[in-house]
């Protein structure tokens, strides 16, 4: 297994944080199977076109390389014979998903068993070596041999009807990406998505997602199904008690907590009305949320105590925000209310590496046609705009306690939104759009706040969305990345709606 860690960035300056800072998950590399179709009929026929079309595959397994993942290739497929032996080769390595890189005509049955024992994914590549073949050279060789030969090296669109038919009767899902092998940036920024897609699919389904603590009675949106989500997204659902993260607090030294403050001054910008005892409590529950995520090798995290007359837990869930806005920057990210959906939405985004902050909308300013977006809680600090700030709240509203909160915008620019949705048929749905964080007025109120606005505009934006019963929390991100969600969902087999 890779290692993958990930360390605390001061967003506003690029630096590391202190090193020591460091949340470490398990996550087996990604692997890619590649392999080509050729005939073989073909290569004492025309000489020199075995030898052409291996040097395309090739050169696609040099660009797969570029994009971080393990490449096994299995070269030009051209008899059945060696198809099975592929199928094999790639079960046995336990390949994520398949490339398959149409380079001539070639029999369908040198695919089907290929990608049936494999059992995964497959993207068919349908790429010209050229433009266009130059008609006035070619018609000008005069010798009908060679011309044949030179047409075939441009045949890779001819046998893919073909492959799609042999697929959809055989039940097996694939996916196309046509275009040119050479000058084509469309194709190679597609074939980045779909590995950026493969990379967060083998995130989730090795994800542990700690949940801790119980609903928030009546919050009727929010209750989630945890068998679907392990069947559709994959990971393991890992129960945990608030009475645990209290026992942990108690063994935290009173070096730890001087470590964390550390951290804290150079994270956040704390508001000179926050108490050294607020921040050194803040601190000691931070270091045993660390302690406790290393414990189950936690990937995320939802959250909710509602509180029960135990002074300790109370003492404990009331100082979990900065703590848990450090670990959701760290690739755990943490939702509130425990929100098993939107906890997985915020995992999702965060592994396509553009955040994943809890939110949801709130109030809406006609005036400027834009949507009025936060939460309490914890934030991302790697999208927030500028540094964090740390403000004491005297009554943390709807919920137990009080204590330090953080404040922040997300960074002006391009955003998406993703909900996880539980359809009224018991599927999960992706629910996607695409907006821009702008500056203007927020609530200074020690919240996350930001102010989106939709091409639709903010009228029409709440109404789709709506209609397709989302819960009303979701996960926001930087850029645009819909076309990457889109090809997450179907490689997962989960619906994606895209409302803008």
């Amino acid at each position: 297994m890779k290692l993958q860690g990930c360390r605390l960035q001061a967003i506003h300056t690029g630096q590391t944080l202190d090193e020591k800072y460091q949340i470490i998950t398990m996550t087996p590399a990604l692997k890619i199977g590649l392999f080509g179709i050729g005939l073989e009929a073909y290569w004492e026929q025309f000489e020199g076109l075995e030898k052409r079309l291996s040097g395309y595959v090739d050169v696609v397994a040099g660009r797969l390389k570029t994009f971080g993942a393990e490449v096994v290739n299995m070269g030009l497929i051209d008899t059945p014979a060696k198809a099975f032996e592929a199928g094999h080769c790639f079960r046995t390595e336990d390949v994520d998903l398949i490339f398959l890189y149409v380079t001539t005509y070639a029999l369908s049955s040198t695919v089907l068993p290929v990608v049936k024992r494999a059992k995964v994914p497959v993207i068919v590549l349908n790429l010209s070596p050229q433009a266009a073949i130059d008609y006035e050279w070619f018609n000008r060789l005069n010798d009908r041999t060679r011309m044949t030969g030179e047409w075939l090296a441009y045949c890779s669109a001819c046998p893919v009807p073909e492959i799609a038919s042999v697929f959809n009767r055989s039940g097996i899902p694939f996916y196309q990406v046509t275009g040119m092998l050479h000058d084509d940036p469309e194709v190679w920024k597609a074939i980045e998505e779909w590995i950026a897609a493969a990379k967060v699919a083998n995130i989730m389904y090795h994800n542990n997602l700690g949940v801790m603590g119980n609903y928030y009675g009546g919050m009727l949106d929010i209750y989630s199904n945890f068998t679907l989500h392990c069947a559709v997204l994959g990971g393991h659902i890992q129960i945990i008690e608030a009475d645990e993260l209290s026992f942990i607090r108690r063994q935290v030294t009173g070096q730890e907590i001087k470590d964390r403050l550390k951290i804290f001054a150079e994270a956040f910008d704390v508001q000179p009305d926050c108490s050294a005892f607020e921040l050194e409590r803040a601190a000691r529950t931070s270091v045993a949320l660390d302690q406790l995520v290393q414990k189950y090798g936690l990937g995320s995290m939802a959250y909710y105590h509602k509180g029960t007359g135990n002074a300790e837990n109370e003492d404990t869930m009331s100082s979990v925000i900065l703590g848990n806005s450090l670990l959701t920057a760290n690739g755990v990210p943490v939702a509130g209310e425990y929100e098993i959906k939107n906890a997985q939405a915020m995992k999702i985004m965060d592994s396509f590496g553009v955040g994943g902050s809890f939110t949801e909308y709130y109030a809406m300013d006609f005036n400027d046609d834009v949507v009025l977006m936060g939460h309490d809680g914890p934030g991302h600090l790697a999208i927030a705009e500028g540094k964090i700030k740390v403000k004491p709240l005297r009554v943390y509203h709807g919920k137990v306690g009080n204590g330090l909160s953080v404040e922040m915008s997300v960074r002006y620019g391009a955003v998406t939104l993703l909900s996880v949705v539980e359809t009224r048929d018991g599927k999960l749905l992706f629910l996607v759009a695409e907006a821009e964080s702008v500056p203007g007025p927020i609530l200074e109120i020690g919240n996350t706040n930001s102010r989106y606005r939709f091409p639709v505009g903010a009228r029409q934006f709440v109404e789709q969305w709506n209609v397709h019963g989302p819960a009303h929390h979701c996960a926001i991100g930087i850029g645009h990345i819909a076309s990457k969600i889109k090809k997450l969902g179907e490689l997962l087999g989960v619906e994606t709606v895209q409302v803008c």
